[in-house]
Formats: structure tokens, sequence, C-alpha cells
């Protein structure tokens, strides 16, 4: 599977906080989420993002607590994947559990500029910057795990499953 999407790109330690603010967990709805996500560090951010959009950071990405409404809400903003140079482990666990797509890679993290087009291929990890003609090598999922996204998360997995 192959998603290609402009880029938002941010730093180091965005924490699950600054991706959907506290003020905003009263509701459980996705699209409501979805309206404040990342508005306290890109207050145009869900101004300018479009469906298949992919998010890049740096290091230790989506640390802080380990609520699920930070993946939830990027995923449902539209976001196809995110990309970072890693991931905090809670985070990690919670976009497959929803079906958010996300790649480690270094390289990437940190050759790719804000407003770059970007493919991302899951099936081998390759990542190309369409902008700047180049190539990275992330971290492919197991095929397993492939398949998790692909049904939109771990729940949807496994009720295709039964």
């Amino acid at each position: 599977m192959k998603v290609k999407g402009k880029v938002f790109k941010y730093g180091n330690n965005v924490d699950t906080d600054v991706i959907i603010p506290a003020r905003y967990l009263n509701t459980s709805n996705h699209q409501e989420l979805a309206k404040h996500c990342m508005e306290d560090i890109d207050a145009d951010f869900i101004k300018n993002v479009q469906d298949g959009d992919i998010m890049v950071a740096s290091k230790n990405f989506g640390c802080g607590s380990s609520r699920e409404h930070a993946p939830i809400a990027i995923k449902t903003a539209g976001i196809s994947c995110v990309i970072a140079t890693d991931f905090a482990r809670i985070f990690y666990r919670n976009a497959i559990n929803i079906g958010l797509p996300i790649l480690e890679c270094p390289e990437a993290a940190a050759k790719i500029e804000a407003g770059d087009e970007v493919e991302v291929d899951f099936d081998t990890g390759l990542i190309t910057n369409i902008t700047k003609n180049e190539t990275y090598q992330g971290q492919a999922f197991p095929e397993f795990m492939q398949k998790i996204i692909a049904a939109g998360g771990l729940v949807n997995s496994i009720n295709k499953k039964l």
C-alpha cells in the first residue's frame, strides 16, 4: 500500500497534550477531536490539512499521556502517515491499535521539510521525497501489523477474523 501527501513538519518531543490539548478530552467524538488537532503548536494545521497528508517529526513523537485520543485526532484530521526519528512507545502502540500508519526513519525526519510532497510505500518502508527527488529507507512493518493497519485498527482486524 502507498500513500502520497504534503508534509506538516514538527520537532522533538511533540507530546500528546500538544497533539490534542487536554481541554478537549471531554468528548469521544473523533471529528470533534480532529478539529483541535495540533492547534497549540500549529494554529493553522486543521485549516490546511488535506486527506492523505503526511506528518513528519523528530525524536520522541507522541510522548506524554497514554491516551488514544492523540493518534485518533491525527488520523481523523486526514493524516495518512506519521514519520519520525522515533516514537514514544505508548503512542506507537496506540497508533497501531487505531490503524494510524507510522514509520521510524531518522534520515527522512531530518531531511524532509514542511510542504514537501512525499510518498510512502508501507510494504517496503521506502519513503520518496518527490519534491527533492530523494529516497529514504524506513522501517517497514511486519505483515501482521500491515494487516492491522489496513483493517483500520486492532479491533477491526480481530472482528474480520471472527
